[in-house]
């Protein structure tokens, strides 16, 4: 699935790096598209929420683990996960789809990762 716009509920989720320089990828096309702030490395920011995917795996995990609680406790909104690490990042989604293994039903995840999730 290609994000190219949004709807109002909608929150665009990307892999930043620990300085919030949303420099390349899915980051940049955050801070292009989706309010994605320069300089917030983690977050809900404008229409979009970053998780750092480049700090190393275990960084990755716990903000993805806050990420879904973020989520869980926003069930008005609707998020979509793009393969955030599968990028620049350099993980696959066998390494990183656990990270969001019992989702809530507003998380719309990569195709991917459910195809991992579902092994």
């Amino acid at each position: 699935m290609r994000i190219e716009s949004l709807a109002p509920d909608e929150v665009f989720v990307f892999g930043s790096n620990g300085s919030g320089a949303h420099g390349g990828g899915a980051a940049l096309f955050a801070y292009q598209r989706f309010g994605a702030v320069w300089g917030q490395s983690e977050g809900p920011q404008g229409q979009s929420y970053a998780i750092d995917t480049m700090s190393g795996l275990g960084v990755f995990e716990e903000q993805a683990g806050r990420f879904l609680r973020f989520a869980r406790e926003h069930p008005d909104l609707r998020f979509l996960v793009t393969e955030v690490g599968c990028g620049i990042a350099g993980y696959t989604p066998e390494q990183v789809a656990g990270f969001f293994r019992g989702a809530p039903e507003n998380v719309e995840l990569p195709e991917t990762f459910v195809r991992v999730l579902g092994a």
